[in-house]
């Protein structure tokens, strides 16, 4: 048998010494709720909900051209749209749910004619529930035959394949020209209708309405990546408690040079988010960069020593919502009280690379077009970096327009020709290196990752704020 590990301990010791007093405490007090009691969340949550079904799904349904869009599921398959459709204590599709949006307008539009006050859009629930009184939740005539008296969720649940029947006498009478369904080669936010669910919704429909079928990956897209101007001040809440966590991960309540490694400082992470009952959407990273050492040499978990650079890559997830940052942290040697001026310099290089992206994210353009604008800055200000920003929101890696990956700096076809909207957040993710003089010209990567908000009027702006000093360790 393998010796075990043994240099854990004493961090682990250290850890539970420095918190003792505390643990008690916490026993006896009620834990800390930074976004209120799930109830509360609930609420704002469905607050939410509603903004966006009756203010920003008909606009996208006019947008792309779109009569009728079906989006069916089946529970524990469920459509990567389904959580910006459905309200917060809806957790699955149960057996089968069929969520239909018909655009009231769509006849006159077609026939160039204006629409009338007061056109909206039909939502129907066809096995599901009324998520709040948002949709008009049908049944089959088979399952109106239930036991008298069954409640919604009961009646919802005696749905089967008789629901393409009833999906049928729903799509017939408003003679949609355009049947929108998600299916993309390109999207993962526009590929949720399983091949079993498109086979039976073409039986069902014939041949003539099945070749209404129509693909139009930007509209479950859009709908996604669109905020709605009330969570724009609760993302910079979360925003500003991500970096609370890094500032303290980052400093000596966590760290004890010699004595802690990249990984005890993973699991504080973690555990804080879960003390606050708060989640997170993947495991945060800690590394070190060090004088005359490279990677390899450190290995996977290295204790961190003094003069070490730190960096972490770390997300929170609240009220369906993500962030996602990217922080620099230095370990002071003795005797100094801040950080080499290489290094600040090396920062300061990596802010300017974030300045050009932010100044070329233009709701408008694509993202490979912001890409290409900001590496040619990039290239003209001497910075040796690399773009890999991507929208957030509902996911971490979020739906819209990618704007490079680490390894596609030239653009990526497909997911970069989207284009940047209104209305939506973007984490700003980047690398510049510099040649540091006090590590003998050892270069150095500066990762920065800071969410940001493009609000209704195109306008872009941190959504807390960016690092421009690093963390110290004393």
């Amino acid at each position: 048998m393998r010796r075990p590990r043994t240099r854990h301990a004493a961090p682990l010791l250290l850890l539970l010494a420095l918190h003792a007093p505390s643990l008690g405490a916490q026993r006896r007090a009620t834990p800390p709720r930074p976004f209120g009691t799930l109830r509360e969340q609930a609420a704002l949550q469905q607050r939410w909900l509603d903004e966006r079904l009756r203010r920003v799904l008909p606009a996208l349904l006019r947008e792309h051209g779109v009569d009728l869009w079906v989006v069916p599921m089946r529970e524990y398959n469920e459509d990567p749209v389904f959580t910006s459709l459905v309200a917060p204590t809806t957790f699955a599709a149960r057996r089968r749910t069929i969520y239909v949006f018909h655009d009231r307008c769509a006849e006159r539009r077609t026939a160039g004619q204006p629409c009338a006050p007061g056109d909206t859009v039909d939502r129907i629930a066809l096995g599901g529930t009324s998520q709040g009184g948002l949709y008009q939740a049908m049944r089959s005539v088979r399952a109106a035959a239930g036991p008298a008296g069954a409640n919604e969720q009961a009646q919802a649940e005696l749905w089967g394949d008789e629901q393409w029947e009833a999906l049928r006498d729903v799509i017939v009478p408003r003679r949609p020209r355009r049947i929108a369904v998600d299916v993309s080669r390109v999207w993962n936010f526009a590929d949720g209708l399983s091949a079993g669910e498109l086979e039976g919704m073409r039986e069902a429909l014939g041949p003539d309405l099945a070749a209404r079928i129509v693909h139009v990956d930007a509209l479950p897209v859009d709908l996604i990546a669109t905020r709605v101007p009330a969570e724009d001040s609760v993302f910079t809440r979360m925003n500003a408690l991500a970096w609370s966590i890094i500032e303290q991960a980052f400093s000596s309540a966590v760290i004890r040079p010699d004595v802690t490694t990249t990984e005890d400082v993973v699991w504080w992470m973690r555990q804080r988010v879960n003390d606050l009952g708060l989640g997170s959407w993947f495991q945060p990273s800690v590394t070190v960069q060090r004088r005359g050492t490279n990677a390899q040499q450190l290995g996977p978990d290295p204790v961190i020593r003094r003069g070490d650079v730190l960096h972490c890559d770390f997300g929170v997830t609240a009220l369906r919502l993500n962030t996602d940052t990217q922080h620099m942290g230095y370990v002071l040697r003795p005797g100094e009280r801040e950080a080499p001026a290489g290094l600040r310099r090396a920062l300061a290089t990596a802010n300017r690379l974030q300045d050009i992206v932010v100044a070329e994210l233009r709701p408008g353009r694509t993202g490979n077009e912001v890409l290409a604008a900001s590496r040619a800055r990039m290239r003209e200000a001497g910075i040796d970096g690399t773009i890999y920003s991507h929208p957030i929101g509902m996911h971490g890696h979020g739906a819209g327009p990618l704007i490079g990956l680490w390894d596609r700096q030239e653009g990526v076809p497909g997911r970069g020709d989207a284009r940047a909207r209104p209305s939506t957040w973007f984490s700003i993710e980047l690398q510049a290196t510099s040649p540091i003089a006090e590590w003998d010209g050892q270069r150095v990567r500066m990762g920065q990752e800071e969410d940001v908000i493009v609000d209704a009027s195109g306008a872009v702006r941190w959504a807390w704020k960016r690092q421009t000093a690093l963390h110290l360790v004393r």
